[in-house]
């Protein structure tokens, strides 16, 4: 069980720095990522931090420090890991229906390059040759993850290169002489069931003789976290099992033994972060009461965006008798959190936080109605740190350019 941060700790960070606020814990983080390191130790695995779910350079830097990689959805997040210091060779950038001048720049850096479409791999053959390694994000057709808004393996998904494509993908490979060092498949987010990497792991196994240059596979990531008590969550373990089976048994034809590449992101963040409000407005009505706080799908929007939960807990009265309550927030906009959800007794001023909220929470924040982003708190060694400041009008105005001389002329 990853360390969890008390009631006080967040209760003080939330009178210290405001709310709502962000706050996550480096100690989670750390043994998320020795949970893995520990399960795959017989493996020569190497683990790319999918950014995507939390880009803040400290955090990013906190990862490197622990011994990860990055891996990176655009060439704004490859720049915001070099500039938090990990090497290229460390970095991973995996292109998504991009145009050509990113894969062009990324290469450029000197970072790992993963391409998704025949389009943007025959340019990269026209133009570079075989005189720069890439790697290949295929389409495995598998259906797996949450729900179909987080699949991304089907035969209806934008990502990757379709597997029944393979002979076309090969001839553009011998047209331009590419050299292919890796093969990258990611099915989807939050699968809790390991057979989905074996089969995957299958496909891939069909397609490794074409290859002759491969030193990597790429099984992406997707590792299903615990949202509820009670939830299940990817075995890690025998996920590891798994895996070393499958390669044992079909080792790599071209006689080069593989190593193992994954993309955790939501697995090493998520269970690290809180997300903190204060309650403004208690309304009790015929249908329930609601308990609005001071934030809104502007902050947190997975909940209306994925139909996710998140647990809250009211940390100002933990002793409080069980209340039904609908948490609902302060924008203009349909925002509910959590419809009769158990409580302990609500009062406004109180403090609700949300578990769970390192991973594509404040990354997927935003400025509707005009209010401000929340700032972010990292807990290091039982001390918090301000990492980015809450922000207040003039970032509003920052990139608005002002004609009011034309306007008014």
């Amino acid at each position: 069980m990853a360390p969890q941060l008390s009631h006080e700790q967040l209760s003080a960070i939330a009178n210290q720095f405001g709310t709502p606020v962000y706050v996550y814990s480096a100690d989670t983080i750390a043994a998320q990522y020795n949970r893995l390191s520990h399960a795959f130790a017989k493996n020569d695995v190497v683990f790319f931090y999918a950014c995507k779910a939390l880009t803040n350079i400290n955090v990013l830097r906190y990862v490197k420090s622990i011994g990860a990689g990055v891996d990176c959805s655009s060439i704004n997040e490859v720049k915001l890991a070099l500039h938090a210091g990990f090497q290229p060779v460390n970095v991973l950038y995996t292109s998504n229906g991009i145009d050509f001048s990113e894969i062009e720049e990324a290469r450029n850096l000197g970072v790992n390059v993963n391409i998704d479409s025949l389009s943007n791999l025959q340019k990269f053959g026209e133009k570079f040759g075989h005189t720069y390694p890439v790697s290949l994000r295929l389409r495995p057709n598998i259906l797996a993850g949450g729900n179909l808004k987080i699949s991304t393996g089907h035969d209806r998904s934008k990502f990757g290169i379709p597997v029944e494509q393979l002979s076309e993908l090969l001839s553009v490979v011998a047209l331009h002489n590419i050299y292919i060092r890796g093969l990258h498949i990611h099915t989807g987010s939050e699968i809790k069931d390991v057979e989905v990497f074996v089969k995957g792991i299958e496909v891939l196994f069909e397609m490794i003789p074409s290859f002759t240059e491969l030193e990597f596979i790429d099984l992406g990531g997707g590792f299903k976290v615990p949202y509820k008590e009670g939830d299940a969550e990817t075995d890690i373990d025998l996920l590891a099992k798994k895996v070393s089976e499958a390669f044992a048994d079909h080792p790599n034809p071209n006689g080069k033994p593989l190593q193992i590449w994954f993309e955790p992101g939501k697995y090493l963040v998520s269970s690290a972060g809180y997300f903190i409000t204060r309650v403004n407005v208690l309304k009790h009505t015929a249908a329930t009461t609601f308990a609005s706080i001071n934030s809104g799908f502007n902050h947190l929007i997975r909940p209306m965006f994925y139909d996710s939960y998140h647990r809250i807990e009211n940390i100002s009265n933990p002793s409080g008798a069980l209340q039904k309550y609908s948490v609902v927030g302060n924008i203009c906009e349909t925002d509910t959190f959590a419809w009769d959800r158990e409580l302990n007794e609500v009062r406004e001023g109180d403090y609700l936080v949300f578990y769970n909220a390192g991973a594509y929470g404040f990354e997927m924040s935003s400025n509707f109605n005009s209010r401000f982003k929340p700032p972010e708190v990292l807990v290091i060694k039982g001390a918090p740190y301000l990492i980015r400041e809450r922000e207040d009008f003039k970032d509003l105005l920052r990139n608005q350019v002002d004609i009011s001389a034309q306007i008014i002329d």
